[in-house]
């Protein structure tokens, strides 16, 4: 049931418009993906993220095998059953978490065995575990196991892990059993080395997976590393399949990898902002916790419609979070996932009606960015 077309693409940039079709729906593209890493996203019930315009959310791997595990979701007649959401899912193959949330990891060919950061049990993974957990998941795109090396990393560390990655990805698609239902996304790594993404990239696209991830990217580097490695790396991708960047979520960043030809992003960062008290606005990000605010009764942003734009004021919410009411987080989270939902339907008419450079720069304006 998978499917990709490609629609127009923009004539200012590597700007694309395109469709993805899955089993349990069609995503518009490019999206914004809202991170629901242990089966939920933040503060959010399923009913509330239709609402705001989620077409497909992400969950992850790594903390899924930790809890509650791959029984227990089995039995729940798979992930969509058992969080209550009927659109589509991402899920990604655990790999960063391993590498991230794990210090006492041991590396092999045969996959990593680690220590659990709950109660630091020991566990593994291997391209076929995280294969055959997403295969229970039932998440309509898997990812690849991959390894995402730090930055920065010596060349050959970096060409080390991306060797190792391609060898994982073989594996892990050899492995897949549910093909027919599930796109298995291939991972491009390489680090900030030209020559090693053009090698990975080259050599994922022979093993013709249905989609390609960027994979790497926004761990640390310089923003320009970033666009400017991103913007090599899309050139040697298939034009008729999906383009993912892993991990950005910013406003910036979001512009800038949809300029270089990406059709899907995540990141937890709206959902995390919220929780510590901060929105995203059409002028910048705001802190609602200052004391500024304290008799503000305007809305946390005046050019936005959503259903906490629309009901609740800065002041109340300020008051939310400094009495600790739960209220507080969820209506940011609410905001924030919506603005950037928003931004993202608003980047796709830019691109059908062939102004999206002329959008990004009149947004970069208002925000603040230079």
């Amino acid at each position: 049931m998978f499917k990709f077309e490609l629609y127009k693409k923009a004539k200012d940039s590597k700007a694309r418009l395109g469709k993805i079709i899955t089993d349990h729906g069609e995503i518009e593209t490019p999206i914004f993906m809202p991170v629901g890493t242990r089966a939920t996203v933040k503060t959010m019930a399923s009913e509330e993220l239709k609402k705001i315009g989620a077409q497909i959310i992400l969950s992850n791997t790594y903390h899924l095998f930790l809890r509650p595990g791959s029984e227990i979701i089995k039995k729940a007649g798979g992930l969509h059953k058992f969080m209550h959401w009927d659109k589509p899912i991402l899920t990604d193959s655990g790999g960063f978490q391993v590498f991230s949330l794990s210090d006492n990891r041991k590396i092999t060919e045969e996959g990593v065995e680690f220590r659990s950061h709950i109660d630091g049990s020991k566990k593994f993974l291997s391209p076929e575990v995280s294969i055959e957990m997403q295969n229970i998941l039932g998440s309509d795109i898997i990812m690849s196991f991959d390894e995402c090396a730090p930055y920065p990393a010596s060349y050959d560390y970096v060409e080390k892990s991306m060797q190792r990655t391609l060898r994982w990805a073989k594996r892990g698609k050899d492995f897949h059993k549910n093909s027919d239902h599930q796109a298995l996304f291939g991972i491009i790594q390489g680090g900030m080395y030209k020559d090693l993404r053009k090698i990975s990239a080259k050599e994922m696209v022979d093993m013709d997976f249905p989609g390609y991830s960027v994979g790497g990217l926004s761990v640390g580097e310089p923003k320009e590393i970033m666009n400017e490695i991103l913007d090599y790396t899309t050139d040697f991708m298939p034009e008729n399949k999906p383009r993912y960047l892993m991990g950005v979520g910013s406003p910036d960043y979001l512009f800038e990898a949809v300029e270089r030809g990406i059709d899907m992003a995540d990141c937890v960062l709206p959902t995390r902002i919220a929780r510590n008290g901060s929105v995203i606005t059409h002028r910048g990000k705001l802190v609602i916790r200052n004391a500024k605010y304290k008799e503000d009764f305007s809305p946390l942003d005046q050019e936005c419609d959503c259903y906490v734009c629309r009901n609740y004021t800065r002041a109340y919410i300020r008051h939310l979070f400094n009495v600790d009411e739960i209220l507080g987080p969820r209506l940011a989270t609410i905001h924030n996932l919506y603005f950037l939902l928003n931004m993202m339907e608003n980047i796709r008419e830019s691109i059908r009606g062939d102004y999206f450079l002329e959008y990004k720069n009149d947004f970069y304006k208002k925000y603040g960015y230079n």
